[in-house]
C-alpha cells in the first residue's frame, strides 16, 4: 500500500570538512563581509589585463604636459647654443633633436607606468628608448658644430 507522502528533503551538497569537529582556522569576524577590502595580487602566467581608459587619459595628460615643458626646454637650448656662437640652423636642428629624444624616452616611461605588464616589453620599450637616445646623442653632436 502506497501513501502519498512528500519525498524527504534533499540534504544538498556537503563538504567532507563540514563534518570535522576541529575549530575553524580562520577567526570569525563580526563585520559583514562586504566591508572587508579584498587585495588582489597578480599571478605569474596570468593573462595581461586591459588598461582602463582612466589610466590612459591620465597618462596622455601627463605626456602632453611633458611635451609642453620640452618645447620650452628646446627653445632655451637653442638660445643657449646661439649664444655660444653655434649657427642658428644647427642650433635649431639640435633643439628639435633634443625635443624628439626627450619625447620618445618620456613616452616609454609613461607607457611603462600606465601598465608595466602590457607596455614594458622589448617590442614596445626598446624602439622608443633607442630612438630617444639616438636623437639625444645626435643633438649633442649637431650642437657642437
Amino acid at each position: 500500500m502506497q501513501t502519498n507522502q512528500p519525498p524527504a528533503p534533499d540534504p544538498g551538497f556537503k563538504l567532507p570538512a563540514e563534518d570535522k569537529a576541529s575549530p575553524d582556522p580562520l577567526p570569525k569576524s563580526t563585520e559583514p563581509a562586504a566591508s572587508v577590502p579584498i587585495e588582489v595580487a597578480p599571478v605569474a602566467g596570468a593573462p595581461v589585463t586591459d588598461t582602463s581608459t582612466r589610466d590612459l587619459a591620465i597618462g596622455g595628460a601627463v605626456f602632453l604636459v611633458l611635451l609642453i615643458i620640452y618645447f620650452f626646454v628646446r627653445n632655451a637650448y637653442v638660445h643657449h647654443l646661439v649664444v655660444k656662437r653655434v649657427a642658428p640652423s644647427s642650433a635649431g636642428s639640435a633643439g628639435w633633436l633634443m625635443f624628439v629624444g626627450l619625447s620618445f624616452v618620456s613616452a616609454a616611461a609613461v607607457l611603462a607606468i600606465i601598465n608595466a605588464s602590457k607596455f614594458l616589453t622589448f617590442a614596445v620599450t626598446a624602439p622608443l628608448v633607442v630612438v630617444g637616445l639616438v636623437a639625444l646623442v645626435a643633438a649633442l653632436f649637431v650642437g657642437r658644430r
